[in-house]
């Protein structure tokens, strides 16, 4: 027993279970209670069923205390202690609880098949034998002592050592009298001398930052309003829907002026302002970027740690489950983007873990992105797998998310990602491929469509891979999107050419035709379009400000004609002049001023037009939705085409005027005799154009052109788009 007494003063002690609680005597006559609480002067046992107490005898300097009790039987007790200023409170020993923690569970958390393991992993509020207290429960197999600390135990590791559960490298301890909103951290001593304080990596709340505690929650006292929509959801047929995706950074969306200074929004208020907003806009989705809990707002949530837990920068995760209840409610649905390609090296946070590379490789040629200063996760590791994959379904489960979007996919399918030769190591069979991480992203899809029908996946992937959005059971990597970065970059370089010179670059933009189907597309201008230099939609674009506007016209109006579902980063709807800045509110005070407004009225009146017309989605992903009019006018700089619904008697014609020349008597083949007008024309004065176009309906006539026996002459205003349909 000394020894056992001396580890456990001097932190060192991995199963104090052994020696806390309630025991036997050692001479068989009784029973010994004993309590460590260094920061104790006496502690009394209260037998909770007579009143009787014991005083309890200190036994070593450092807080340890033992009691003996003549009954034998097994009873329930309270410790009444005082401390060295007089203070008296009573408290429950959280050694005399059974473990919380079956075998099985442990078992399926090593094996790394437990996919909810935010289930039984972090903190929970728990009732064990009629005590109200929290249940601690975490991983780290390498650690030689685990403690919770907090304000409870005045942040001391020697006071609440965890009880180490064996070969599953799970720790477990049931604390009595914590309560929801209480801060803790795990103190965790490794091999060598390792000693550091980590946050939960389970924590489902957080500290604000720069504070790095976390923070027990109870996730299940909800209670949702969303029944309509949840129900909707897997019944869609989402790629044969319209999607059109507000991308929002929370941060810099709108901020308050308080005392001179500027403050975030709360769920709350985002709630308030931002969904009306998205509403009005006619938005079907609002995507996220990540809220999940970071320590650096440069990072803008791309380098988090807290994977179960909503940012406290807006509020707490009660906050955030009615703001996603909000949007349902406005048939508005969430999508998260998500980051499980990497991860921060902060001190609180995962790397290095239990003084192991626990969540990360160890050879930095696999385990490190040296241009983010980031590391990389294990993949092949069953226990890192489950948590992230527990993260996934928690965000669908707990927070009712209807969609992830996986950030930096191309950085986890390939070895040599961003790496000189020499610089990393090559798969078993010698490629550059990583076949952990390829195996990892088939079964998150796998995991996630299976349990929530209708839950949509996003690629952000920027190569050639092939399959990204095709199902794992045909080769692909099971994504039900993937964002069309070469679709992206290809029309931005376009439109920022003079006008004069887009002739000799015509085919830049017909190219992405090409590849338009080989996967499920996304068409994004997203956050990383406008920032780091790259400026504004606005001003990417060629000429004076009429024209710029002309052309930010033009290019949404092409977008939203285009194959693929869409998604415009905040800001770009009315104008933004300056690129974005993540640490101040978007410039709201341009919406003031007319060509600001015609911009947002556009977007609007593109998302309603999107939505009210089966020609502009329902065949995104088959030819059988797209036909050429003309892609060979380079000499004037105009582009025609034909989207179609599964009726294929229902269609929209789509023509392009990419140069400041109108085109008056422009001759246009259509497939159907009849009366045709126009449903959009970005030249409008609504969205201060020049109101240039073919006012009233255009009568088709029995002239041939363009591979059609039918043709209309309409006068193509300036750096303009417009949309017509047969009327008749």
């Amino acid at each position: 027993m000394k020894d056992q007494v001396n580890a456990l003063v001097q932190g060192n002690y991995a199963f104090p279970k052994e020696l806390l609680g309630i025991h036997p005597a050692s001479d068989g006559k009784g029973q010994v209670i004993r309590g460590f609480f260094p920061h104790a002067k006496t502690l009394t046992v209260i037998n909770k069923s007579t009143g009787n107490k014991a005083a309890a005898t200190k036994i070593h300097a450092d807080g340890l205390f033992e009691a003996s009790i003549s009954d034998s039987a097994d009873f329930s007790y309270r410790f009444e202690l005082s401390s060295f200023d007089d203070h008296v409170w009573e408290t429950d020993d959280p050694y005399r609880f059974e473990s919380q923690v079956s075998d099985f569970d442990a078992y399926l958390i090593a094996e790394g098949t437990n996919y909810r393991t935010y289930k039984s992993m972090g903190a929970h509020l728990k009732t064990v034998d009629g005590v109200e207290g929290v249940l601690f429960t975490l991983w780290a197999p390498n650690a030689t002592r685990v403690s919770i600390i907090g304000s409870f135990n005045k942040w001391d590791g020697r006071q609440n050592p965890m009880q180490n559960l064996g070969s599953s490298g799970i720790w477990e301890l049931f604390i009595p009298s914590l309560c929801q909103g209480d801060l803790y951290k795990f103190e965790i001593k490794g091999l060598h001398g390792y000693l550091t304080e980590k946050a939960d990596p389970y924590a489902f709340a957080s500290e604000m930052r720069p504070r790095t505690a976390s923070m027990v929650w109870d996730i299940n006292k909800y209670s949702w309003n969303d029944a309509a929509w949840m129900k909707a959801r897997p019944e869609t047929n989402w790629h044969k829907s319209p999607i059109s995706i507000y991308e929002v950074h929370l941060g810099s969306w709108q901020r308050i002026e308080e005392d001179g200074e500027e403050r975030f929004l709360t769920y709350e208020e985002l709630g308030d302002r931002l969904i009306p907003y998205v509403k009005e806009l006619g938005y079907t989705h609002i995507e996220l970027l990540p809220i999940t809990e970071h320590p650096f707002d440069g990072s803008w949530g791309y380098q988090c740690l807290g994977y179960f837990s909503p940012t406290s920068r807006f509020g707490d995760p009660d906050a955030f489950k009615r703001f996603v209840d909000r949007c349902h409610q406005e048939n508005i649905g969430v999508i998260l983007d998500w980051v499980p390609a990497h991860f921060p090296k902060d001190e609180h946070g995962l790397a290095h873990f239990d003084g192991s590379h626990l969540y990360e490789h160890s050879d930095p040629r696999k385990g490190e992105h040296s241009d983010w200063g980031t590391l990389i996760y294990n993949y092949g590791r069953n226990e890192v797998k489950a948590f992230l994959l527990s993260s996934a379904i928690y965000w669908a489960d707990i927070f009712h998310l209807d969609g992830i979007r996986v950030d930096a996919v191309a950085s986890m399918l390939y070895l040599d990602y961003s790496r000189e030769e020499g610089e990393w190591l090559p798969n078993e069979y010698g490629g550059r491929e990583n076949l952990e991480a390829v195996a990892f992203l088939k079964q998150f899809n796998e995991v996630v469509h299976l349990d929530y029908p209708g839950f949509l996946t996003f690629a952000e992937e920027s190569t050639s891979w092939p399959g990204v959005s095709q199902p794992t059971f045909n080769g692909g990597l099971g994504f039900d999107f993937k964002w069309n970065m070469g679709w992206m970059h290809d029309t931005l370089e376009f439109y920022a050419k003079e006008t004069i010179h887009r002739k000799h670059h015509h085919g830049d933009i017909t190219f992405p035709m090409v590849y338009a189907y080989s996967e499920n597309f996304i068409l994004p201008y997203s956050h990383d379009e406008v920032v780091h230099g790259k400026g504004s939609i606005l001003n990417k674009m060629p000429g004076d400000d009429w024209q710029k506007f002309a052309n930010a016209r033009l290019a949404y109006a092409f977008m939203w004609s285009q194959p693929g579902k869409k998604l415009l980063f905040m800001g770009c709807e009315f104008g933004q002049w300056d690129e974005w800045d993540a640490d101040q509110s978007m410039d709201w005070h341009l919406e003031g001023f007319g060509p600001h407004k015609g911009m947002r009225k556009l977007i609007t009146d593109l998302n309603k037009t999107y939505v009210a017309e089966p020609a502009l989605y329902e065949n995104d992903y088959n030819w059988e939705g797209f036909r050429w009019i003309d892609l060979h006018d380079a000499e004037q700089s105009v582009l025609s085409y034909i989207r179609l619904a599964d009726d294929q008697n229902d269609f929209i014609i789509c023509v392009f005027n990419f140069t400041q020349v109108p085109r008056n008597g422009y001759r246009l083949g259509v497939p159907q005799a009849g009366e045709y007008s126009e449903v959009l024309n970005t030249d409008s004065e609504y969205y201060g154009g020049s109101n240039v176009g073919s006012h009233g309906e255009r009568y088709s006539e029995e002239v041939a052109w363009q591979d059609n026996d039918q043709s209309i002459s309409i006068n193509l205003p300036p750096l303009s788009a417009v949309f017509l349909k047969k009327t008749d």
